[in-house]
């Protein structure tokens, strides 16, 4: 009815306007439509004086026997769900006295209840942010990119670091899991990139970082986390446990800064990079771009930032670990090889997210990519070059080493040694073997080229000659050439002669003569 959709004083400006206009116009200048303007030519009488909307029914509640069954849930069980209570009443009662019909009908009746009498719900209070006040940072889980390194899958976590008024943000690629090393690298990057800190530094419970660890680490990891915020003067706080909403504003971005790296992936045509750094170059580039895009903020918020410390702190674990007899180190239980020279001494590791940095004292003696593994496994990491020159002397200690498979430098030759296993006598695979590695540690290049020929090699269904690969990869040695010096003209000092003055001699014969 027009009544329930105008007003008594746009009825009496269609009227007025009505003789001037058309139908279209005068409903336009009367703010309704002109539907409703052809109901008020058939009528036009005031909406006041027509009857109100009616308030009975026209059919019978579909609800009346079950609805009070449904209210008693409603009552002693909150949080239940309508579907939840609708399958009950069909289980307890029956299809056809609750039909599928009557759904909707029960949603509504729920809601209009919840509404009314249901208990009260979570308030989200708006916050006034300051510049320069507040910085947050959070663990993403990026799998879903369906990134690849080289080819091959690489699974990982973003460290994300974003300012609360500006936006600016960091993304820092975690090979591991959520560390205090791979927080205090991803956060030290981010404000030294920034060129200042906040007054306070905000992140969730930390207990994803430190729930596998014992209370004693618990206790380390929180008390060098404060250390860590120590340093550059802000404030550590936390949210409370399990209530995300308190970081707001970087679990929402979290989601946004993975779908801008997936759109860019997407326009980048592959997912493939062919090194961690190339993969890190992209994440920091979608990052400086989206804070281009924010740099007034940004401007306006660097303006409040406090000053840098003078230098960067610690931003790695500390352990020390003996080198075995077997020239190995065990870290975070996986067996990492080492120079022998270092054979009985013990090393100050240095175990950052991506790398482990080894020291004897204060001298640096290697630096090697970190291996992960599940807690309820071991990794390997061997390095030939660490074990060659004594398997050179001892070279069917490879036949049955425990690390054998681990020492080969690439599938090329962990082919050649299956072959060879299979198709010669065991003493002399391991000599051939511990041949090729030997040449292969002279130099990268001889390494990836030999790995080429010994598959070419295996492809033509033959049998590698140490010898001929020895000579063909084995740097050569600069020959000795004998040089002739013929000797000077010395007849051509008696030129110079009238330049030195009196006294002075002439040469006559290779002699000189007064």
């Amino acid at each position: 009815m027009p009544g329930l959709h105008v007003t008594d004083q746009q009825v009496v400006r269609y009227m007025s306007q009505r003789p001037n206009h058309t139908q279209a116009i005068a409903a336009a200048k009367s703010g309704f439509s002109e539907r409703t303007a052809r109901r008020l030519d058939h009528d036009l009488r005031l909406p006041s004086q027509k009857s109100p909307e009616r308030a009975w029914r026209t059919r019978t509640d579909p609800l009346t026997e079950v609805w009070p069954r449904a209210l008693e849930m409603l009552k002693t069980m909150p949080g239940i769900m309508a579907v939840t209570i609708f399958e009950t009443l069909q289980e307890e009662f029956s299809p056809d006295a609750v039909p599928d019909t009557v759904r909707r009908t029960l949603e509504r009746r729920v809601a209009d209840w919840q509404a009314l009498n249901g208990a009260d719900k979570e308030v989200f209070f708006p916050q006034r942010h300051e510049p320069g006040q507040q910085a947050q940072s959070d663990f993403t889980v990026a799998d879903a990119l369906g990134v690849t390194i080289g080819g091959e899958p690489f699974p990982h976590r973003l460290y994300h670091f974003r300012l609360v008024y500006s936006g600016w943000e960091h993304a820092h690629v975690i090979l591991g899991g959520e560390s205090f090393s791979a927080v205090a690298e991803g956060m030290q990057d981010a404000l030294w990139k920034l060129g200042g800190t906040t007054v306070e530094h905000r992140t969730d419970s930390l207990s994803a970082a430190y729930k596998n660890l014992a209370r004693d680490a618990q206790l380390d990891f929180t008390s060098r986390y404060k250390d860590l915020c120590d340093h550059y003067g802000m404030t550590a706080t936390r949210n409370n446990p399990g209530v995300a909403n308190e970081n707001g504003s970087i679990e929402s971005s979290n989601l946004h800064i993975k779908r801008r790296l997936a759109q860019a992936l997407l326009r980048r045509g592959s997912l493939d990079f062919e090194s961690l750094d190339d993969y890190r170059r992209f994440v920091d580039g979608i990052c400086d771009r989206h804070n281009a895009r924010r740099k007034a903020l940004v401007a306006e918020e660097r303006e409040k930032l406090r000053p840098l410390p003078k230098r960067r702190t610690t931003d790695f674990t500390k352990v020390t670990v003996p080198v075995t007899r077997n020239s190995t180190i065990s870290v975070d239980r996986v067996l990492y090889s080492v120079p022998s020279r270092l054979i009985g001494h013990k090393l100050e590791v240095h175990l950052y997210d991506d790398r482990l940095v080894c020291f004897y004292g204060a001298t640096s003696v290697g630096t090697m990519e970190r291996v992960r593994v599940n807690r309820s496994e071991r990794g390997r990491k061997i390095d030939y070059h660490h074990v060659i020159g004594t398997l050179r002397r001892k070279p069917q200690a490879l036949r049955n080493l425990l690390y054998r498979d681990s020492l080969f430098p690439s599938a090329a030759y962990s082919r050649a040694w299956r072959v060879m296993e299979a198709g010669m006598p065991s003493r002399l695979a391991c000599r051939i073997m511990v041949t090729l590695l030997d040449i292969a540690s002279k130099d990268s290049s001889v390494e990836e080229a030999l790995g080429q020929r010994l598959d070419a090699i295996f492809d033509a269904g033959k049998m590698p000659d140490p010898v001929a690969l020895m000579a063909e990869f084995t740097p050569k040695d600069p020959r000795a050439t004998d040089i002739t010096i013929p000797p000077p003209n010395i007849k051509g000092y008696n030129d110079l002669l009238p330049l030195m003055g009196t006294g002075a001699s002439s040469v006559e014969g290779g002699e000189l003569l007064p």
